[in-house]
């Protein structure tokens, strides 16, 4: 039939799932003219490929594809989570370990912040924690200067609009004052650009230190800054519900790195 749906997925996917490179980068190289499918050189990216397709990159075949995997990685101040930055300034990427395969992040943390970053090697993975219907709650410890109130903190529960933005209700409570900071925790089920710094500099409070420790099941715990630490391939079976394609065999973890 004219209008059947072709077998297989795109080859860009399957690239990308490989760990050859992102989905645009694939599309680039096939653009590029470095990629060949049954020994036919091709220049679209518009193709469906099965199992039973012979994909070869730069003159080597293209792999299975990797168990989906999971790591921690706490993220120190002063890193970019992109691949590259316009401002040459360092990134998450740049800095991970060379024995982790290609990662892309869970969201982002922003260059002044720290603490809980996920890395996968799956983009489905990525797409399932970022969905706004998952609705994982991010855990945050944040200090601020000044003496905020039961009474200054409560339009944050509410919700609160920065520059046209309306932000959710977030969980505020004060930890404890020291000095001429004070240390919050802010728990929130979304994650929009500089949300916690936004929302607090509406009720007049400026942030000097974010550190985010948690995200859904996932905890910071002891994981000291720089430092990398894979999720067993059974619990990521259990946190996500992926009963297929999670090897039962964890690889072995890479090195730790402490900045």
């Amino acid at each position: 039939m004219e209008n059947e749906t072709p077998k297989g997925e795109r080859i860009a996917k399957v690239m990308a799932r490989a760990g050859l490179a992102s989905r645009r980068e694939a599309e680039r190289m096939i653009a590029a003219g470095r990629v060949t499918v049954n020994g036919k050189l091709i220049d679209s990216p518009a193709l469906n490929v099965t199992p039973a397709d012979n994909i070869v990159v730069d003159g080597k075949d293209v792999g299975e594809p990797e168990a989906p995997r999971l790591w921690l990685y706490h993220k120190p101040i002063g890193l970019v989570t992109t691949e590259r930055d316009e401002k040459g300034r360092d990134t998450v990427f740049a800095s991970l370990p060379k024995e982790l395969p290609r990662v892309v992040s869970v969201g982002r943390l922003d260059i002044n912040s720290e603490g809980l970053l996920l890395l996968t090697n799956d983009g489905g993975i990525k797409r399932k924690l970022e969905l706004p219907s998952t609705g994982w709650l991010r855990r945050y410890r944040v200090r601020v200067n000044g003496r905020p109130s039961d009474k200054m903190l409560e339009p944050l529960r509410k919700g609160v609009t920065s520059e046209g933005e309306r932000f959710q209700p977030m969980d505020v409570s004060l930890d404890r004052q020291q000095g001429a900071n004070a240390w919050l925790t802010v728990a929130l089920r979304e994650g929009k650009n500089r949300e916690i710094r936004r929302a607090l500099d509406e009720v007049g409070l400026k942030v000097n230190r974010l550190i985010r420790v948690s995200y859904g099941p996932f905890q910071l715990g002891e994981l000291k800054a720089g430092e990398v630490e894979e999720i067993k391939p059974r619990v990521l079976r259990d946190q996500l519900g992926l009963g297929k394609g999670i090897s039962q065999k964890p690889k072995p973890k890479p090195k730790r790195r402490r900045k």
